[in-house]
């Protein structure tokens, strides 16, 4: 049987949204289960000192071209964010208060396709509402959810957990207790999975 695969991650990253379709061919190949994971990931940053790896320029441009790279042999459309990095926390708070629900996988698609295949202003609530609808979601139903104190408390919650794990950024995947951080880790979490 098949080893359950723990998604962590933050739909602001470009390498989780990497990650998140790369998964897809894992679960279809293995059968693993997997538990995506929503967290904050500036969050996660502040309590552990980390920065988004485009801070150092000259690591910037070679991860530019690593993700570009794996998104063409992967067949998956990347396009480059010029509002990165972008203020996630109504996005993920969505997706936390979706944790349990059969829209999840729906709307974590619509967001990481608002972010990283039509490059939009995601953080902007209006942009963020057009982006819902237009896929054919209840936007005003998914924003007042963001702002539910229990989903709130629940990102936070999940934000926290993961620091406790030794989570240091996104995307961060658990196989079998063992920790997968990146999108260019796949290839282990899935030998782990199987």
């Amino acid at each position: 049987m098949p080893n359950t695969i723990e998604f962590l991650f933050d739909v602001g990253s470009p390498t989780a949204y990497l990650a998140w379709h790369r998964l897809k061919g894992v679960v279809a190949r293995t059968g693993a289960p997997l538990v995506p994971v929503p967290i904050l990931l500036g969050g996660v940053f502040k309590a552990t000192g980390g920065m988004p790896p485009g801070v150092v320029a000259a690591k910037g441009r070679w991860m530019n071209e690593d993700m570009a790279r794996f998104a063409a042999r992967d067949g998956i459309t990347l396009v480059m964010n010029p509002q990165f990095p972008v203020n996630t926390i109504t996005m993920m708070r969505i997706l936390a208060g979706l944790q349990d629900d059969a829209r999840f996988a729906a709307v974590t698609d619509t967001l990481f396709a608002g972010m990283w295949q039509q490059a939009r202003a995601m953080a902007d609530p209006a942009v963020l509402a057009a982006t819902l609808t237009e896929a054919g979601h209840d936007a005003d139903a998914l924003l007042a959810l963001a702002g539910s104190d229990t989903v709130k408390q629940r990102l936070i919650a999940n934000t926290q957990a993961a620091i406790a794990r030794g989570v240091f950024g996104a995307p961060t995947c658990f196989v079998a207790g063992q920790m997968h951080f990146g999108q260019d880790r796949i290839d282990w979490v899935e030998a782990a999975a199987a």
